[in-house]
Order: C-alpha cells, then sequence, then structure tokens
C-alpha cells in the first residue's frame, strides 16, 4: 500500500513538483472568485448567466490556458532536448480556442426583442470572464485581479450614473382611432416635445374602417410610463381602445 502510494506519488510529480501543482490549484481558485464576482454583479440585476456560468467559464479559462502552457513539458527531455515530431508543437494554440470558442456561449444570451437588443453586457463580460481566466491561468495575477476590479467599477458608476441610451426604457403602444382623427398628429407631437424615439410603427385598418397602430417607443426613465399613460387617458375621448406597455 505504501509502496503503491509512494509510486502515485512519484508518477505525479515526475513533471511537476507538489509546490507546482499548489500554484495551478492558487490560479484556478483565483480564477473562479473572480469569475463569482462578475456572476454576482449579474445576479443581481436578475441576468440569465450568473454565478454559475462566471465561475465555470473563468475557472475553466484558467485550466485551459493552465493546459495551453504546461501540458506540453513532456514534449521535451530534461536536457531541452526535442523529442522527434514536437519541433513543430505550439501550444498556445489550446488557449487561442478559447476566444473564439467562448463566442457561442455568448451569442446564446443576446437577444432582440422589436429593436431593443437585451443581453449584450452579459455576453462582454461572458467574454471578458474568460480572458481574465486565461490571464490568471498564465500566472498574471495582478493582471487578471486589476482587470476584474475595473470592469466591476465601470459597471457600477454606468448603472449608478446612467448616460446615453442606458437612459431610456422601452415600451410597446397601440391605439386604434378613426381615420379623420387628429390624435396621430397630436401624440407624435408629444413624443417629439418628450424627445422620444420611436422605432417599428405597423398600421392596420379594421373592417369597421378605422385604423390601428402599433409602435415601439424608447422614453427617459426619469419621466415613466405614467406620464404616458396619463397623455393617452386625457386623449381618450378620441381613441377607440388602446394599451401601454414596458417591453421586458
Amino acid at each position: 500500500m505504501a509502496e503503491g502510494f509512494k509510486t502515485l506519488v512519484g508518477y505525479m510529480t515526475s513533471q511537476f513538483t507538489l509546490w507546482q501543482y499548489l500554484d495551478f490549484f492558487i490560479r484556478l481558485i483565483v480564477a473562479g472568485l473572480c469569475g463569482v464576482i462578475f456572476g454576482f454583479e449579474r445576479n443581481k440585476r436578475s441576468k440569465d448567466a450568473g454565478i454559475r456560468t462566471h465561475f465555470i467559464v473563468c475557472c475553466a479559462a484558467a485550466l485551459v490556458m493552465i493546459v495551453s502552457k504546461y501540458a506540453f513539458v513532456d514534449l521535451t527531455g530534461v536536457g531541452g532536448t526535442m523529442f522527434n515530431g514536437t519541433s513543430g508543437a505550439d501550444p498556445a494554440r489550446v488557449a487561442a480556442q478559447v476566444v473564439s470558442g467562448i463566442s457561442f456561449l455568448c451569442a446564446g444570451v443576446i437577444f432582440k426583442n422589436g429593436s431593443t437588443v437585451r443581453g449584450l453586457t452579459t455576453a462582454a463580460g461572458i467574454w471578458a470572464t474568460a480572458g481574465i481566466g486565461l490571464a490568471i491561468g498564465a500566472g498574471m495575477y495582478a493582471l487578471g485581479i486589476f482587470t476584474t476590479v475595473a470592469i466591476q467599477l465601470i459597471q457600477f458608476i454606468l448603472h449608478r450614473y446612467q448616460i446615453g441610451v442606458d437612459t431610456m426604457a422601452a415600451a410597446k403602444v397601440r391605439f386604434n382611432i378613426d381615420k379623420a382623427s387628429p390624435f396621430k398628429a397630436q401624440l407624435f407631437k408629444q413624443f417629439e416635445d418628450w424627445k422620444m424615439h420611436t422605432d417599428g410603427l405597423s398600421v392596420n385598418e379594421e373592417p369597421d374602417g378605422t385604423l390601428t397602430y402599433e409602435l415601439q417607443i424608447k422614453y427617459p426613465m426619469s419621466m415613466g410610463l405614467d406620464t404616458i399613460m396619463l397623455f393617452f387617458e386625457n386623449n381618450s375621448s378620441e381613441l377607440k381602445n388602446y394599451s401601454v406597455s414596458n417591453m421586458t
């Protein structure tokens, strides 16, 4: 039993020392923790890819990087001589596949809802998580940790102080009016005053001769959907029916 254990230990340490294995384990743990930080931020915002996804991606990327760097150590002799058939070996090719391969996973969290594209930040986060895993797997702890802190800091700042399209929310509007009704002109004039954007307008003529409008709008979050609803309520005499709902 003791001899078998010694043989196993001897085999395990024939290429790497126990201290080197410990270093590999630490790299995997640090990479996993960086992934957890990304996943925790996504979880708080109720995104599909959360802690488990980011932990697995970052930890696996670190593993791939370690394999890419060190798994081919047995291709050379003790004196550094190359074995037959290994002179063209390129260990970096394994890690290189992570950059392209992770794109398939990222594509799964991006989807389009009308004029709104969702999941871009989550996909970018997964891609960044893979990069951080590769860096830590390569032993570049400072670079990986710094990137984690930098991206999370930017996420915090931009979610707290939103700018550009992040200040806009999307809603779907549907209403039915008579052909001669001036409501449509009034509505679009009001949208312009509110600095709102419209997209995906469609018009259908009903059997009774009325017109049904369907469109998507982007409105400032600070204004709220209630303001739009109040405008429709105040002009309800011009409408056959109407609905306004947020797009999630």
